[in-house]
This record gives C-alpha cells, sequence and structure tokens, in this order.
C-alpha cells in the first residue's frame, strides 16, 4: 500500500498514537505534517524516526480547541508541501472525571476532542475538494459504542466523532473525499500527559487481578493491548486506494476486547 506523493497532516503526532501514525504513513512513502500542542520534544522524535526511514515530514505546532492555530496550521502545510491529502484527527484530552465536570472541565475536552475534530476537517476539506480526492480518519474510541465507567464528557466526545463522521461522509463523498472512524480499545502508548486522575486500569481491576493471580491481559483475547503500529497498519489501509469504497465506516479496532 504505497502513498508516495501523498501529503498526511497527523494531529497529536508528538505522542502515542499519532506517533505511531505518523511514522506509519511515513513508512509508507507519504510526507507528513506532524502537528502537537504540548509535547515538542515528542514531535522532534517523531520527525527523527521519520528522517531515520528516509521520510520527509515537518512539525506544526496548534491547540486543535481554537480555530486560528488550526487554520494557520493549515496553512502551514499548504505552504509546504501545496495541501492535504491526508487528515488523521488524533489529538485528544482524556481527564478521566467521572461525573465532575465543571463547565470549563467540560469545554476542554468538548473543545479538543470533538469541535477540533470538526474545525480541522473544515481547514483542509477546501485543499481537498480543489483536488477532487481525500481521506479523513478519525480516531476515535471503543467508548464510541460502550460506557467508559471513568469519565461520561469522555464517552460523549467520543460518540459524537462517530455521528461526525458519518454525516460528514454522506456530505463529503461526492467531492472524492472519504471520511472513515477507528475506535482503538487499550493501546500502549506510555506515559499519557493528557490523563489527569485516574488511571486507565481503575485500582479495584488491578487488585482484582492480583487477588486471582492474573494481569489485566484476561480482558483482551489476543493476550495483549494495542500498539500504535496497529492502528497506523489500520490507518494506512483506510487512506489507501485499496480502501477507495468504503466510508462512514466505523472499525473497532481491540484485540476483541468488547467480546468479553
Amino acid at each position: 500500500m504505497s502513498l508516495a506523493g501523498k501529503v498526511a497532516l497527523v494531529t497529536g503526532a508528538g505522542t502515542g498514537i499519532g506517533q505511531g501514525v505518523a511514522v506509519g504513513l511515513a513508512e509508507r512513502g507519504a510526507k507528513v505534517a506532524v502537528s502537537y500542542h504540548a509535547s515538542a520534544s515528542g514531535a522532534m522524535e517523531t520527525v527523527r524516526r521519520i528522517e531515520e526511514l528516509g521520510g520527509e515530514a515537518i512539525i506544526v505546532r496548534a491547540d486543535v480547541a481554537v480555530k486560528a492555530e488550526i487554520d494557520a496550521m493549515a496553512r502551514e502545510v499548504e505552504r509546504h508541501f501545496g495541501g492535504v491529502d491526508i487528515l488523521v484527527n488524533n489529538a485528544a484530552l482524556q481527564l478521566n472525571y467521572n461525573f465532575e465536570h465543571d463547565d470549563d472541565s467540560y469545554d476542554r475536552q468538548m473543545n479538543v476532542n470533538l469541535k477540533g475534530y470538526w474545525q480541522c476537517m473544515q481547514a483542509v476539506i477546501p485543499s481537498m475538494k480543489a483536488r477532487g480526492s481525500g481521506r479523513i480518519v478519525n480516531i476515535s474510541s471503543v467508548h464510541a459504542k460502550r460506557p467508559t465507567d471513568f469519565d461520561t464528557v469522555y464517552a460523549m466526545t467520543k460518540g459524537g466523532i462517530k455521528m461526525l463522521t458519518r454525516e460528514a461522509a454522506i456530505e463529503l463523498g461526492k467531492y472524492g473525499i472519504t471520511v472513515n472512524a477507528i475506535e482503538p480499545g487499550a493501546v500502549n502508548v506510555g506515559r499519557q500527559g493528557t490523563k489527569e486522575t485516574r488511571p486507565f486500569v481503575p485500582p479495584e481491576l488491578a487488585e482484582r487481578a492480583r487477588r486471582e493471580k492474573r494481569d489485566v491481559r484476561w480482558k483482551f483475547p489476543l493476550g495483549r493491548v494495542g500498539l500504535p503500529s496497529d492502528v497506523a497498519s489500520l490507518v494506512a489501509y483506510i487512506v489507501s486506494d485499496e480502501a477507495v469504497f468504503l466510508t462512514g465506516a466505523a472499525i473497532r479496532l481491540d484485540g476483541g476486547s468488547m467480546l468479553l
């Protein structure tokens, strides 16, 4: 699945899934705009890994909760690479506040996780329409399908991403633009700066696993959690010419964990 000649913009590409996706697309020949907000050193590491592969990448900083910064990011990518063929909306904020959100934390999470996706799409769609083609992939979560039990608002944003994807797929299809979502389960992304309170595995679950002499992998039929490279492989397929007829889909990528 060669992506040679394509330009990809990946948000949240300084860490975790975004970093894995950016590197994975570069491996397949895409030129990559590595977007970050707070992880400058991570973005530099992403570019280092891409250049080590012989790929081409630039760094663009933007807070995807701020429309002016999104628009400036899109203009910089267009100035440098001539436009955007592939948008991967990945930047996200996970606060883990249960039902304890106030107006500020609610707005922060909504503005990054949902409004930010919508506005990033708005910023690149004119370029895609001009080319008569485009690929948009929205990174969502299995919590678009089931409750999180750790953050109501986070789950709301992920459910919203699914409908944003579906509605956009209908509206943009006539321009040759496909829009799809990936719903990862647990992914090993190392240290995560966007999680402010509870860890991914609740203490009671970890304690139960300890008592039963099992680890949390018992929740995953394939015996492990996901890796950023797993997500990257699926993104690469969705944005390739092999998936030209795929749009409006929300693909669960969780190693079967939702089956248990």
